[in-house]
């Protein structure tokens, strides 16, 4: 069953190298770390959320918007089946009923905060800007060509956004949901800039990334996307 359909547009993925041991405690039960290359990932992931609908229904006021989340990339077994999934720290959209109802059905780690976005196009390339508000004013902001190409084989584009599973620690359970999409296109980015504290919003795990400069960063088309509805798993 389809719990969501949406598009997700201009996805700004900002990549950093971690170290596994601080992600362990956020590892949900049954699935292990994924690398690329040897290296831990975790991603810093900005982008639209448009034309959404729950349940195969439109919501008044609820149907475009931004979302800032920070994830890890995890695997899971299943028979002779890897599962390659994303697991959330956190996801950041505008309105307090997103939140709720991420929360309440999904047991994300939602969180409301004031959020915008800026988008500026001229003949050869485009500027897209991510904004969210605690106490002050965090942003992503890439500048990218106006070519979309397509994704490559085992590149490392194809590795970030090719995880197609969310798992959910729950005590000492799982839950499992799948996001269906095509493969995305990518941008060539040409600058960009990162404005975050990123313990003040994520927690002292992950203060580290302040000091450091990413591995990568990206920009994909995105796509009409589908999540269907959850399962748990022991």
């Amino acid at each position: 069953m389809n719990f969501l359909k949406a598009e997700w547009r201009k996805l700004a993925i900002i990549n950093y190298e971690i170290d596994p041991e601080i992600l362990m405690k956020y590892l949900p039960k049954g699935t292990e770390l994924d690398f690329y290359k040897g290296k831990c990932y975790v991603s810093l992931v900005g982008f639209m959320f448009l034309n959404t609908k729950l349940l195969g229904l439109p919501i008044p006021f609820h149907r475009n918007f931004e979302e800032v989340n920070l994830r890890f990339y995890v695997k899971k077994k299943e028979g002779n089946e890897w599962k390659r999934g994303v697991v959330f720290i956190k996801e950041i959209v505008p309105k307090p009923a997103l939140s709720f109802v991420a929360n309440s059905v999904y047991k994300e780690n939602y969180q409301t905060m004031r959020m915008k976005n800026h988008m500026q196009h001229n003949e050869n390339d485009f500027m897209i800007k991510y904004s969210w508000k605690d106490k002050n004013w965090h942003s992503i902001e890439i500048t990218a060509d106006n070519n979309a190409l397509p994704m490559e084989n085992d590149s490392e584009f194809e590795f970030i956004t090719e995880h197609y599973y969310g798992f959910t620690k729950r005590s000492n359970k799982t839950s499992e949901y799948e996001v269906c999409h095509p493969k995305w296109d990518w941008y060539k980015v040409k600058n960009h800039q990162l404005e975050i504290c990123f313990n003040k919003i994520y927690g002292k795990d992950f203060e580290c990334l302040n000091h450091q400069e990413p591995l990568s960063v990206m920009l994909a088309e995105g796509s009409e996307i589908e999540v269907r509805t959850k399962k748990y798993l022991v």
